[in-house]
């Protein structure tokens, strides 16, 4: 102010405002003030609007659309008669629905259960400094990589009854040969071991990154009071990567409550109806049944719904157990 009346005094011309930065906000009112506020406000939502249409075509669209299918008789190439909830009824009194959900049990424990128990061993052993540890963290995630085809091919030649190497192996220590494909634990048995081989190694890897993450302050204290290798894994490893684990599990289930590629490539000719006496027919078999052999659409509709209620029941129950976990922490 100073200034400006000096130079007003002395004749000469006042200084000249400094020129606007280009990063500055622009006067409210016009063109360049609506351009700013819809690139401000507007041009997030546009970069993720790609996902959201892609979701809602590809994802919402087929789940409502299926929740329509469930209530209706659809049959493949005919138009659809409103049924209810007909579809849902007829489940809880067929056999083989019941039979479909108990091996998808059976199958997913048999196959969860060792599957996750190597990979929290494997991952215990890559996280001390071995020899070559960069190459077995790379090879023990080979099995995951490898095509669902090719690994089901390699063991129904394993678990083959009549020239299997399992077979000639139980012949050699005694054990009469095993009908791997139509008895029902020893096949439900074989599907298992393709699972648990395939995932074993990527588990492992997630468990091996949350091992990492353990302050080492707290293996230097538990070896200060005395605690071996094994109490240690057990006392501070374990609960430490206690969510990571909570995690596998339901990623676990979620894929056993889906299994459908191996149990139908193994099966051969009869893989679509889960073997001759439907022994290891999951869900996701019986839903292509029902909607691609028989053409009951609005009852595949029914078990993709019931499956979808299932994974949903299983989220819940990881939900209430985390919270639970984080309540005991706080208190």
């Amino acid at each position: 102010m100073a200034t400006s009346v000096r130079a007003g005094l002395d004749g000469s011309a006042p200084p000249a405002e400094p020129p606007s930065s280009p990063g500055r906000r622009p006067a409210p009112g016009g063109l360049r003030s609506a351009l700013y506020r819809w690139d401000l406000k507007a041009v997030p939502y546009v970069f993720v609007a790609p996902f959201f249409l892609t979701f809602a075509a590809f994802g919402l669209f087929p789940l409502i659309y299926t929740g329509w299918l469930s209530l209706n008789r659809v049959e493949l190439g005919g138009s659809a008669q409103w049924k209810g909830l007909e579809n849902y009824t007829d489940l809880a009194t067929s056999e083989f629905f019941w039979n479909a959900l108990l091996n998808t049990f059976t199958i997913g424990v048999i196959a969860t259960v060792p599957q996750l128990l190597m990979a929290l061993g494997l991952a215990h052993l890559l996280n001390y400094r071995l020899r070559g540890r960069g190459f077995f963290r790379v090879a023990i995630l080979a099995p995951y990589a490898t095509s669902i085809a090719a690994a089901t091919l390699v063991f129904a030649q394993l678990f083959n009854t009549d020239y299997g190497l399992i077979n000639t192996f139980l012949d050699v220590v005694g054990i009469g040969p095993v009908d791997w494909e139509a008895s029902r634990w020893p096949a439900q048995i074989a599907i298992s071991a393709i699972v648990t081989w395939r995932w074993t190694g990527y588990n492992a890897l997630i468990y091996l990154a949350a091992m990492q993450a353990v302050p080492q302050d707290l293996y230097e204290a538990a070896a200060l009071d005395g605690a071996s290798r094994w109490r240690q894994f057990l006392s501070v490893t374990i609960p430490s990567i206690r969510p990571t684990v909570l995690f596998t599990i339901v990623v676990s289930t979620i894929g056993a409550t889906q299994l459908f590629g191996e149990p139908m490539l193994y099966g051969g000719s009869v893989g679509i109806s889960g073997g001759s006496g439907n022994q290891f027919q999951t869900l996701s078999l019986l839903m292509y049944e029902k909607g691609w052999v028989t053409g009951a659409l609005g009852q595949a509709s029914a078990i993709a719904w019931v499956m979808l209620l299932l994974l949903l029941l299983v989220g819940g129950v990881q939900a209430l157990v985390s919270r639970h976990h984080r309540k005991k922490l706080g208190g």
